[in-house]
């Protein structure tokens, strides 16, 4: 009897303990912690890890922390176990940009075509939040959240023909911007240049696609170009999530 009354003791203060909240440096964990850790002199140290020491990582939980040492940041598996994607715990602010080297794509056509401003990477903060396709002149954002976009495209008109061409920003293939409609090139006294601009804040999904799309809104069958190889640009930036508090 007495063996089974200690049994029993030490089954529920082991059940008391493991139902329990953990403090460390404190006796009065906050109620909506697990764990609370307090200290006014240390901090917390999470495993460090290299890329190829965190990919080798099996099954990494969604949410599983880790210190990446090779760019030196936080980083959170944001995805599902089988396929992770590792992305930075200070997203926010992280750009991209690129400029052209197209210089001989008609972007004055009657269908819509995605600009080929993806051609030199001036730079790209976060690769795991940012997959550019080149092939398609599209990027893919891989985190949900809000994202500021300018693109600058200046344009040419190669022979006498009067063309307007516009512009305005695609999301998944679908018109998300107003139009930039300030291309009016007449070819007067030697007035064959113009340029198309767009500045706009979206709120993405995870895995959009983000594209600029061209097409004719004058002179059909005319063409019109980018104007010489860097002198046009895109630029995306990460200015917030988009989380419900």
């Amino acid at each position: 009897m007495k063996h089974c009354f200690t049994l029993t003791f030490l089954w529920l203060s082991f059940a008391q303990t493991a139902f329990a909240q953990i403090g460390i440096g404190t006796d009065t964990p906050d109620a909506s912690a697990a764990l609370e850790i307090s200290s006014s002199a240390q901090g917390l140290l999470l495993p460090r890890l290299t890329n190829t020491e965190r990919n080798a990582i099996t099954n990494p939980a969604h949410g599983l922390i880790i210190y990446n040492t090779d760019s030196s940041e936080l980083q959170y598996n944001s995805n599902t176990q089988a396929a992770p994607i590792w992305l930075s715990a200070s997203t926010s602010g992280k750009s991209l940009k690129y400029s052209n080297t197209d210089t001989t794509t008609d972007i004055n056509q009657d269908t819509a075509i995605n600009l080929p401003i993806f051609g030199t990477q001036n730079w790209n903060d976060n690769t795991a939040l940012y997959t550019v396709n080149t092939t398609s002149n599209s990027v893919t954002i891989n985190e949900a959240g809000r994202y500021r976009i300018t693109v600058n495209a200046s344009i040419l008109n190669p022979d006498t023909n009067r063309r307007a061409p516009e512009m305005y920003i695609s999301v998944n293939g679908v018109q998300a911007s107003p139009y930039a409609s300030t291309g009016y090139i007449r070819n007067v006294d030697a007035h064959n240049k113009s340029s198309l601009h767009i500045s706009e804040v979206l709120q993405v999904s995870q895995n959009d696609v983000i594209s600029v799309s061209t097409v004719v809104a004058g002179s059909s069958g005319a063409s019109v170009t980018l104007r010489s190889a860097n002198t046009s640009n895109i630029y995306i930036e990460k200015i917030s999530d988009t989380q419900a508090y």
